[in-house]
């Protein structure tokens, strides 16, 4: 029995996690009358406690996280200068997908309004606030006035500016600082293996703050659960079936539904993994099939698996509209476009492993002034999106690195068209 449930995955405790809570919630909401043993004892106490310490173990992690990953991501990437253009076109179409990506969601959630109906700020949070500044504020704050205040207090804007700064510098001086690099790439691998240990608790947590919301909520609060679920799949599939074959036809004129009919293999391993790391191999694999030269996708696809996170994006702009209606909070324009920025950043400095995403989430969260709590009702199913946007994911690393090798002419056409057999390549580099 026991070595039965040992093999059962973090994501899939998770899940039961979040049934159960969504039960025991509901029971409590009908059967149970008694409100000492309902409000003093489990709600105001036991969830109380087990959920907010989850929470707390989550904010916990985000700071040094997002500001290790930063630093050892940008100055990972020192290389670029070596190969061109290939390394600026590839980091900015990155970019610009990603920033589509969220721009997508956050208009998907708000015409959907997954959040509307919830409630959430009647069983604790806030209400009937606008976060918004102007524009010249918001530029202002991008840049700290002491780096270390914003890192005791959590500012995430100037936490993500002084972070690229130091991993600038660390990729211009990098023979003359490798001691100081070795402590931000160790620092960042330990802050990895505590995000590992922290995520075990999260079936627990999960547990206790679905009880609690539902608790409080009953069956008014699944329905809400079920918009934010179909507006990430919505998001990702304009992602993946409409913003990325529109640009592999804007900018190469190539067939995707050739492309797809080839990488689908790779988009279910990505999908069943649940790592874009882990589909590395598997996608430059695949990449060399078509035509692409090893020596572009053995640069763009493992910077893909760090910085390009288009579908981990698109759930943090939804989950962003989920909890500003979910406590009735109106974001304004330049908090949204804050949004867009740190969801960037964000993706950035993400990991490729299963569900950190949900970690960096409360990093998007902090930077408009949003209740974390919220990301407890979403974080049960959020493994179920995660091998979605996983599969998405890998598909804009792939898509990204076809561009880049067509405009550097760095791809075998009749390859690609199926035209002749895929050969080994000129090295280019």
């Amino acid at each position: 029995m026991l070595s039965k449930l040992k093999k059962i995955s973090l994501g899939n405790w998770i899940l039961i996690g979040m049934l159960l809570g969504l039960i025991v919630g509901l029971l409590l909401n009908f059967y149970v009358t008694d409100p000492f043993i309902k409000d003093i004892v489990l709600m105001n106490n036991v969830f109380y406690l087990g959920g907010n310490l989850f929470i707390k173990l989550m904010k916990m992690l985000v700071v040094p996280l997002v500001f290790f990953s930063i630093v050892v991501g940008v100055a990972s990437i020192s290389d670029i200068r070596t190969i061109g253009s290939i390394g600026g076109t590839t980091i900015l179409i990155y970019l610009i997908t990603t920033a589509l990506a969220v721009t997508i969601a956050l208009i998907i959630g708000m015409y959907i309004q997954p959040g509307a109906g919830l409630h959430m700020s009647d069983i604790g949070g806030a209400s009937n606030l606008t976060m918004n500044q102007t524009m010249t504020d918001t530029i202002l704050n991008l840049v700290p006035d002491n780096p270390f205040s914003s890192l005791a207090t959590g500012d995430m804007l100037p936490v993500i500016i002084f972070g690229l700064l130091i991993g600038i510098i660390l990729a211009k001086l990098r023979e003359e600082t490798e001691t100081f690099n070795k402590i931000f790439t160790e620092g960042n691998k330990i802050m990895m293996e505590m995000t590992s240990i922290v995520m075990k608790f999260a079936p627990i947590g999960v547990f206790c703050l679905m009880a609690k919301t539902f608790g409080g909520l009953g069956f008014d609060g699944i329905l809400p659960l079920g918009k934010y679920f179909v507006c990430v799949l919505i998001g990702l599939a304009i992602q993946g079936f409409v913003v990325y074959p529109s640009l592999l036809v804007l900018f190469t004129r190539l067939n995707p539904i050739k492309f797809f009919k080839r990488f689908f293999s790779v988009m279910f391993f990505a999908f069943s993994s649940s790592t874009s790391n882990a589909t590395i191999p598997l996608n430059m694999e695949k990449l060399h099939e078509m035509g692409v030269s090893r020596d572009v996708s053995s640069f763009t696809i493992p910077l893909g698996a760090t910085i390009n996170m288009d579908g981990t994006a698109i759930m943090q702009g939804v989950a962003v509209m989920f909890a500003a209606q979910a406590y009735g909070i109106d974001l304004g324009t330049s908090a949204l476009l804050t949004v867009i920025f740190t969801a960037v950043m964000a993706s950035v400095g993400t990991a490729g492993v299963p569900s950190v995403g949900l970690v960096t989430l409360t990093m998007v969260f902090n930077s408009v002034g949003l209740p974390v709590q919220a990301i407890g009702v979403i974080f049960g199913i959020d493994h179920i999106l995660d091998m979605f946007r996983t599969a998405i994911n890998v598909t804009g690393d792939a898509i990204c690195t076809i561009i880049v090798s067509f405009r550097n002419k760095a791809i075998d056409l009749d390859i690609y068209k199926g035209d002749k057999p895929p050969e080994e390549e000129k090295h280019i580099m």
